[in-house]
């Protein structure tokens, strides 16, 4: 098993509950409220943990609500690596209106953070002796956009396999920069990216640009309901979504790369551990709240998938 160092510059509290309406200034009762440590990297390293595997994280914490953090974070099997900041952990909100099954997602910008805060996390990552350092998520404020990229110039020459799980400006400057693993956009993310609207035959073209150019090595897009799409130079694999009795999105993008990074630190191939990552995907989207995929279906999704594809081979 190869070792995973996930970073989390930018993690949450995530809180999340139920109300049977919410409605513009009336005050809105809510139930089974639960809270979670989250943001991409703790999200990510959370999958890991969850499907057996024993990652590493660094991350911020400051403030009242990073005591909150760190205690929550002991609970789980991570190997913790906390690095303090002035400003106190930023506090994220979903509430699922039961009337209608929509569910509402507040998600604050989070705190600022100096040079001086930045350098020992920076410099910790630079000693990793980790064969996969997963960066996801927002950058916090103040942390320059190429704050993933100075990562990798740091771990250059060490075999890492570096994935960037993040959005806007930081995506593109670490795109940039190249040598990526393996990106995870959204296809959202990955329109802002190239500046235009994307069909899927668009994502693929331009997907396998990122690829030619030496951006990164493997483009996992996610397409929503439409499924999920793999690029690299080799292959190009379309899977379709597996469809689920879906309760939130929360978390879903993280379990997606949580999994397949699991996946590959065990050895299996990039192919499946592609599908094991649509799998995390749909089981994260079977829990409530910010309570991320489980293992159990996260197997089960995977497994039936698979004997869905067999039985389809033998029948052609």
């Amino acid at each position: 098993m190869s070792g995973i160092l996930c970073i989390a510059l930018n993690p949450t509290i995530d809180v999340s509950c139920d109300a049977e309406r919410v409605k513009s200034m009336h005050k809105t009762r809510t139930s089974n409220q639960r809270q979670d440590p989250g943001g991409g990297g703790v999200n990510v390293a959370r999958v890991v943990a969850e499907l057996g595997g024993k990652p590493e994280i660094a991350y911020f914490s400051g403030g009242e609500t990073g005591v909150l953090l760190d205690e929550f974070l002991k609970r789980t099997q991570i190997d913790l690596h906390a690095f303090p900041m002035q400003h106190p952990v930023r506090l994220a909100f979903a509430v699922h209106e039961e009337s209608s099954g929509v569910e509402y997602r507040f998600v604050p910008e989070g705190p600022e953070v100096g040079a001086e805060e930045l350098a020992p996390l920076l410099s910790f990552v630079a000693q990793t002796d980790a064969d996969y350092v997963v960066a996801s998520g927002s950058l916090p404020r103040g942390a320059p956009d190429s704050t993933y990229a100075d990562m990798m110039d740091a771990l250059e020459g060490k075999g890492v396999r570096f994935v960037v799980d993040t959005s806007g400006k930081a995506l593109k400057a670490t795109l940039d920069r190249g040598g990526v693993f393996l990106v995870k956009p959204s296809i959202g993310e990955l329109e802002t990216l190239s500046g235009r609207s994307l069909d899927e035959q668009g994502a693929r073209e331009f997907a396998s640009e990122l690829v030619e150019r030496g951006a990164a090595e493997n483009v996992a897009v996610t397409l929503g309901t439409k499924g999920a799409l793999l690029v690299s130079a080799k292959r190009i694999l379309r899977v379709p979504a597996l469809h689920v009795a879906a309760k939130s999105a929360v978390g879903a993008g993280d379990s997606f790369v949580g999994a397949m990074i699991w996946a590959l630190s065990e050895g299996r191939e990039i192919d499946e551990a592609f599908r094991l990552g649509v799998a995390a995907g749909a089981a994260a989207a079977l829990t409530s709240g910010t309570e991320l995929c489980r293992r159990a279906d996260v197997l089960s999704l995977y497994e039936s998938d698979l004997a869905e594809r067999r039985h389809s081979l033998r029948e052609h």
